[in-house]
């Protein structure tokens, strides 16, 4: 069965997660982290989740949100005119900083390494609006078990702030590679010329580019600023950036 719902083991409690192998073929496969966006796991991120999977890869989604409790599936058209769940949704991510994302991170790393599904050696990641951001602070933290790293309309990648990731360049190794949306608010050209630069200074190979025409949002089919084109160029460059750095 492609998909298998698994429970990870982190330092603060368990972790739903799904993990994604290809429909046909068989493994080992190389490892993936898929970091979800801010509406969290639905049927929209299980896509996504399954489609990189029959690229050729043994893709694994962990629940961020894991330490707030279960959750109905969201909604994001619906979520996003109802005060009362964006309140909840705020506070959920709120609760998630850099150590957070971390000790999931590392939980997730241990599941493929310990998993004959996944091909051992250097793992990729890619992730979306606030798992684009925890896609590059998994880079940071764990320089040696990364060939790639991804990240499409993240937010909050190079701010003022002692924790963002950009400040962690320098002990990154894989490739990176950003995607912005046009006038996002969590992610300015100001904060993509200063990530483009801290990874230059570390001499980090990496690309950091802006589709035009898409908004913050564009590459999850659910969300009210879906953009079909924007989605397709993005699973072109990851797909490519993936064989390239992986195999699959």
């Amino acid at each position: 069965m492609p998909r298998q719902d698994v429970v990870l083991r982190t330092q603060d409690g368990p972790c739903p997660a799904a993990f994604f192998t290809p429909a046909a073929g068989e493994g080992p496969w190389p490892g993936v982290i898929f970091f979800m966006d801010g509406a969290g796991i639905r049927p929209a991120i299980w896509e996504m989740g399954q489609r990189l999977a029959d690229a050729g890869y043994a893709v694994l989604l962990p629940d961020l949100y894991h330490r707030s409790g279960s959750y109905a599936p969201m909604v994001p058209s619906e979520m996003f005119g109802d005060p009362a769940k964006m309140a909840q949704l705020m506070a959920m991510i709120g609760a998630l900083g850099r150590p957070q994302k971390i000790i999931t991170t590392e939980a997730c790393l241990d599941f493929l390494a310990s998993s004959s599904a996944v091909k051992p050696g250097l793992y990729g990641s890619t992730g979306y609006c606030m798992g684009g951001q925890t896609s590059l602070i998994a880079a940071g933290a764990f320089p040696n078990r990364f060939a790639v790293n991804a990240s499409f309309h993240g937010g909050r990648l190079a701010t003022d702030e002692p924790d963002s990731p950009h400040n962690f360049a320098s002990a990154m190794t894989g490739y990176v590679y950003v995607a912005g949306a046009v006038q996002d608010q969590f992610f300015d050209d100001a904060e993509k010329a200063r990530l483009d630069a801290a990874l230059t200074a570390a001499n980090i190979e990496h690309l950091v580019e802006t589709y035009d025409g898409a908004l913050h949002g564009w590459a999850v089919s659910d969300m009210p600023v879906y953009n079909m084109g924007a989605a397709e160029r993005h699973w072109t460059a990851l797909l490519k950036i993936f064989s390239e750095r992986l195999g699959g």
